[in-house]
C-alpha cells in the first residue's frame, strides 16, 4: 500500500495514468459499456464506482486546459439522463479541479469513436445509465 494513493487505484491503472501524455484520453466506463470491443487496452476495476475512481485519479491527474477535458454520452433519442449521475461526478471532479466545467455531451456513436482512439478504457462496477466519462489529461503545472 502506498501513502496518499487511493486503494481503488490498481498498480496497472497507476502505471497507465503515468504513461499517458498531454492530450491522451482515458474512459471510465460503466459496467454495461462495450469496452473490450472498442479498445485494445482495457483495465478492470470491477466493483468500483466511477465517482470513487474520480476521487482517486484527480489528485494525481491534471485535466487538459486547452481542450474539453470531460466528455459524457448524451441520451439516445427517446431516453432520459439521470441528472444525479453528472452531479455526483462533478462533485468529485471539483474537489480537485474547482474550475472544471460540466462535461460536454456527445452522441453514443461519437463517444464510441473517442473510445476507439483513447489511451485506455477502465471497466468499472458503475451501474448508472449513461455513467461513462472521458478524461483528457493535461499538463502538470510547475
Amino acid at each position: 500500500m502506498l501513502k496518499g494513493i487511493a486503494p481503488c487505484l490498481s498498480p496497472e491503472l497507476l502505471k497507465t495514468l503515468a504513461e499517458m501524455g498531454h492530450g491522451d484520453e482515458i474512459i471510465l466506463a460503466d459496467a454495461h459499456f462495450p469496452g473490450h470491443s472498442m479498445n485494445a487496452r482495457v483495465l478492470r476495476a470491477d466493483g468500483v464506482r466511477i465517482v470513487e475512481l474520480l476521487a482517486g485519479i484527480l489528485p494525481l491527474f491534471e485535466l487538459d486546459s486547452y481542450a474539453t477535458p470531460l466528455v459524457m454520452m448524451a441520451a439516445v433519442s427517446g431516453d432520459r439522463l439521470d441528472p444525479a449521475v453528472e452531479v455526483s461526478y462533478m462533485k468529485a471532479v471539483r474537489r480537485h479541479a474547482p474550475g472544471a466545467k460540466t462535461p460536454e455531451r456527445v452522441d453514443r456513436f461519437a463517444f464510441y469513436e473517442r473510445t476507439r482512439g483513447a489511451f485506455a478504457v477502465v471497466m468499472t462496477g458503475e451501474t448508472a445509465k449513461y455513467g461513462n466519462i472521458l478524461l483528457k489529461k493535461g499538463v502538470t503545472p510547475k
